[in-house]
């Protein structure tokens, strides 16, 4: 077992920097495109320095193309690929599978990390990425230690785990909020945050009173640096520190935290954190910190809900507000790092206003103790409206000039902090060249010899020694190097000027440093031609003859209306598993075909969800990658691929197509015309469209049901709440998203209005599209019969794609909208790199 890296997050120069002088043993960053942070990154111009930068320092630098990449990018993606190889990177981080095989096929050695957009949370996940070339997987934030421990007892390659930052409500890769709302993709590095905001919830139609905790579906931030012990022992090759949209003084922060940590538990040593180290950690940013889902489901503890942004440290709360004076009883625990002038504050009054207000607080300019351990805090006057702070509001300390300096020496560093040891072995002997020979500890394949121009002679004096070599040779101050191992062998007492013992050091730690800023060589095949290669053997099946309508129901209600149309197929997408068997004989002794939806996620412990869908003996619409690989084999299983598996081009598809999948339903983040190409490049019988659905925009570990609606931690002690209510969430602007939980719990909060494609399914007829689904949440059996009617109508020729649209706006519960469908003038613009 290998010690794990620390993995540290660079938007930019300054946090590259500050990870390196921190102790990242490697940094993470992307480009200004194909990467899934799009606000920050380097241009690949500058990558060759980048490289450079990290190498002479011992640090690897892994460059994100964790996008979805589109038909008319593959040229670019292709392009992009062999320069990185080029510019030196140590590995690529992808999200999209295909990419991830044309990468191999491009660059045969370069390493491939699956990114945690891979949606990878069981080891059959991680056996399918390793099939096309992945070497490491970095594993959704949703599971626990135990989990990671099964899954690493299995599996084939490296596996790579978040330790610290923010959480995501829906697992990555899962979430189409920006893509529903904004018109932009969480999968192509636009996400909009749309889990920050505020919402109300609204239980069996009426208003559910939350209280503070408006903002229901914002997660605090993942510590796990409690955890260290049991970590670095999991066999995990890499703790990574999300933030490639923080600052330089948080990656330090985290960094040299995590780092101390590490290094302690893997000696076997108590951590030597103190308790103000805990708080600088939180101070520097926090939504809120703690261990969450490594320690199991707890759905009380993940969302507290109070506010959605960066917080620091809880240091009291609000008794008594005076017009120049603000009393507080400070929180217990903080006498580490107390309150003091300079800090920055703000004033929490979520109990009675929100947040997205504008919230009271400023710089502090004086506290003082006034008796029964309260303290009086004052600001300049006019800084905080006294009038808006009320008895019992919470103070948070948001900036601490204490924590920015803990910060400062990596981050404005007078000479290198981080030090490569080095071994210096010393050949000098009367009448030969003296000679030194620098190794690189951590990399011994890494050395320089320096020699002296001339053979030495006898000493007069002062002959060389040990102590004189080791005292000469160790001043490395300006360097990156430290003098760790000396070994010298001494004959014939030579005269060894100082000056030429300070010339070879110099000599040496440069030529050190240019022989590790060289970059790998990688065997890299002309891109393109790869490309065309792969696009060529990919040959579109014949058009089909017939149009197929099917149907997707979560509720009886709902399949008693799809039995009476008799749809091509209805599909079951139910919470509870042992519901399936009478609705799949009521559908069976209809003499409809029927499929079962599996669920999107599986976990190590998930294997009954498994065994119960072999032993229905129906076809599956599969929605993992886990599962794929599970059945991919099982040739009495009819398998279609969903939009969860998140195939956006042509070299995905016939990857996934590839594995026994008789249909795909392309990835929600293509528009109605690149669905349209991608039909007609792999054969439109081969595509099943989602015609008509509310876009699932979450689909959330954490359970809204159990959290507000119980005062339960898991499905043990719940009271399944989710089996007795239907819950919704209004957002701000008075749109009602359904939300609905599957068989593992998990929550899918779904978009209110349906969306349609009424607009363009002439187009995805002409491109030889046969199959159209219906997807259903919490509409009737009114609005079902309403709705597929319409859609039979069109197919059968009886209606026009525009009297369609007119039906749908009709019937749709909340409205229709083209949500992902819709076709922007401009999509096919690719950012420069």
């Amino acid at each position: 077992m290998r010690k794990p890296e620390i993995m540290s997050p660079a938007g930019y120069w300054p946090q590259l920097h500050a990870a390196i002088e921190a102790g990242a043993d490697a940094v993470y960053f992307g480009l200004t495109h194909f990467t899934a942070r799009a606000k920050v990154g380097f241009s690949l111009s500058e990558l060759p320095e980048v490289m450079k930068t990290l190498h002479r320092r011992g640090v690897k630098g892994y460059v994100t193309f964790n996008t979805l990449v589109f038909d008319h990018e593959l040229r670019a993606a292709a392009t992009a690929l062999a320069e990185i190889a080029a510019a030196g990177a140590d590995a690529i981080i992808v999200q999209d599978l295909g990419v991830a095989a044309l990468a191999r096929r491009i660059v045969p050695d370069l390493p491939i990390h699956g990114s945690t957009q891979m949606s990878i949370t069981s080891a059959e996940g991680v056996m399918l990425a390793a099939r096309y070339g992945v070497a490491r997987v970095v594993l959704a934030r949703e599971l626990s230690l135990a989990d990671v421990s099964a899954i690493r007892s299995r599996s084939p390659i490296e596996l790579e785990m978040f330790v610290h930052g923010a959480l995501c409500v829906s697992y990555s890769g899962q979430c189409f909020s920006s893509e529903a709302w904004g018109g932009r993709s969480a999968n192509r590095g636009q996400c909009a945050q749309a889990c920050r905001l505020p919402y109300d919830l609204i239980v069996d139609g009426r208003h559910h009173p939350l209280g503070a905790a408006r903002y229901l579906l914002s997660p605090g931030d993942l510590a796990a640096i409690d955890e260290m012990a049991t970590i670095a022992h999991l066999g995990v090759s890499a703790l990574k520190i999300e933030g490639r949209y923080k600052d330089a003084e948080y990656v330090a922060i985290t960094t040299h935290m995590y780092r101390r940590a590490l290094d302690a538990a893997w000696a076997g040593l108590p951590p030597d954190l103190t308790i103000a180290d805990r708080l600088h950690l939180e101070q520097v940013y926090s939504r809120g910190l703690g261990p969450h889902f490594l320690h199991g489901t707890n759905h009380q503890a993940v969302v507290k809900g109070r506010a959605p942004r960066h917080r620091g440290l809880l240091m009291g709360r609000v008794v008594r507000v005076r017009p120049d004076v603000i009393i507080i009883e400070p929180e217990p625990g903080r006498e580490a790092a107390p309150l003091k002038p300079g800090d920055g504050v703000v004033f929490d009054a979520a109990d009675w206003r929100s947040p997205e207000e504008p919230e009271e607080g400023g710089r502090i300019v004086a506290v003082e103790a006034v008796g029964d351990g309260l303290l009086a805090i004052r600001f300049v006057k006019g800084a905080i409206n006294p009038r808006r702070i009320r008895v019992g509001d919470l103070l948070w300390r948001t900036a601490d000039p204490h924590t920015e300096r803990i910060a400062r020496p990596f981050v404005q560093p007078a000479a290198p902090v981080r030090r490569q040891p080095v071994r210096v072995d010393v050949q000098a002997r009367v009448g030969n060249a003296l000679e030194l020979r620098w190794t690189l500890i951590e990399q011994p394949t890494l050395c320089v010899t320096v020699r002296s121009e001339s053979p030495l002679t006898p000493a007069q004096h002062r002959p060389l020694d040990e102590s004189m070599l080791r005292e000469q040779l160790g001043r490395l101050g300006d360097t990156p190097y430290l003098l760790a191992e000396l070994t010298a062998q001494i004959e014939g007492n030579p005269f060894v000027p100082v000056s030429l013992l300070n010339q070879l050091r110099r000599q040496a730690t440069t030529a050190l440093a240019a022989l590790q800023g060289q970059p790998p060589t990688y065997t890299i095949r002309e891109p393109e031609q790869v490309l065309d290669e792969w696009l060529t053997a990919v040959t579109p099946t014949a058009p089909a003859d017939v149009l197929h309508l099917h149907l997707l129901v979560r509720s009886p209600e709902q399949l008693a209306a799809a039995i009476a149309l008799r749809p091509a197929s209805i599909t079951l997408d139910y919470l509870d598993l042992e519901g399936l068997k009478p609705a799949l004989a009521q559908i069976r002794d209809a003499g409809i075909p029927a499929r079962i939806a599996a669920p999107r996620i599986l976990k190590p412990e998930d294997e009954r969800v498994v065994r119960f869908l072999r032993k229905l003996n129906a076809p599956l619409l599969v929605r993992s990658t886990g599962l794929l690989e599970l059945l991919r084999d099982d040739p009495a299983l009819e398998l279609t691929g969903d939009f969860s598996l998140n195939a956006a081009n042509i070299l995905t598809a016939d990857l996934l197509l590839g594995l026994g999948l008789q249909r795909l339903t392309p990835t929600h983040d293509l528009n109605a015309e690149q669905i349209a190409h991608l039909a007609e490049r792999i054969g439109g019988g081969r595509i099943e469209v989602i015609a008509y659905h509310h876009l699932p925009v979450f689909h959330t570990e954490h359970c809204v049901f159990c959290r507000f609606l119980s005062t339960g931690t898991s499905y043990k002690d719940c009271g399944r709440p989710c089996e007795r209510h239907r819950v919704a969430l209004r957002d701000t602007e008075g749109r009602v998203h359904p939300v609905i939980a599957d068989v593992g719990c998990r929550n899918t909060v779904f978009g209110a209005e349906a969306q349609e494609a009424s607009k363009y399914i002439d187009r995805w007829r002409a491109a030889g599209i046969a199959h159209y689904r219906l997807e259903f949440v919490h509409e009737s059996a009114d609005q079902v019969m309403a709705v597929s009617k319409a859609f039979l109508a069109y197919l059968h020729n009886d209606i026009s794609a525009a009297e369609l649209g007119r039906r749908l706006r009709q019937c749709a519960p909340q409205g229709v909208t083209e949500g992902s469908f819709f076709v922007p003038p401009n999509y096919q613009y690719i950012p420069l790199l």
